[in-house]
């Protein structure tokens, strides 16, 4: 492989580390507000998702 080559796989490979991290950041920012919003809706009556 020439250097073009390797560095090009790295970049990739450092990107798609970058938005799996950024997708199980996201992931996991959904089911906090998903699981405040389960608590506090019957309190505030809010209407139940479901």
């Amino acid at each position: 492989m020439d250097i073009v080559a390797l560095i090009a796989v790295v970049a990739g490979l450092y990107l798609a580390f970058k938005l799996v991290g950024f997708l199980l950041k996201a992931a996991m920012w959904l089911l906090v507000i998903g699981g405040l919003y389960w608590l506090i809706a019957p309190l505030a009556g809010w209407p139940l998702l479901g």
